[in-house]
């Protein structure tokens, strides 16, 4: 069973850290390049598509690499664990007001202050890709020098 968790562990991790770095590298930017009106109308939809599938993927890694610890694995099952995790609460934490901000229909999503908001969820959001990257270097780690 431990084998089945370890598998999931790293593929959740890797399809995370994955998505999240897509955003950051391509996604974000190239929205970012059509004009700040545009990528303001478009990361509504965007985010409301991705944040179902980050949760989940997410979630999942983090379950399944507790659930390896608890069967006798070592501990830095959940250190992963907890760095595939946090990107959860740092997303409501941080990232969430500057969502709430660029969600709400008052934006004036032509402004200069929409432009410095989408800059700052782009480099805010960049933190959950390296989370999910450190996280599923762990977990690929534990599985080959094992």
């Amino acid at each position: 069973m431990g084998a089945v968790f370890e598998f999931i562990a790293v593929l959740a991790a890797l399809h995370f850290s994955g998505a999240a770095i897509y955003i950051s590298l391509v996604e974000h930017p190239a929205r970012m390049a059509c004009g700040t009106e545009l990528a303001a109308t478009v990361f509504g939809p965007s985010y409301r598509r991705a944040v179902l599938l980050q949760v989940s993927l997410a979630l999942a890694a983090a379950t399944a690499g507790v659930a390896v610890w608890s069967v006798n694995g070592p501990v830095l099952w959940v250190i992963g664990a907890m760095l595939t995790f946090a990107v959860i609460p740092f997303t409501v934490v941080a990232i969430a007001p500057t969502n709430r901000w660029l969600l709400s229909p008052e934006v004036d999503r032509a402004s200069a202050a929409t432009h410095r908001l989408l800059l700052r969820w782009g480099k805010l959001h960049a933190v959950r890709g390296a989370l999910g990257f450190a996280a599923s270097v762990v977990f690929l780690s534990l599985v080959i020098w094992s």
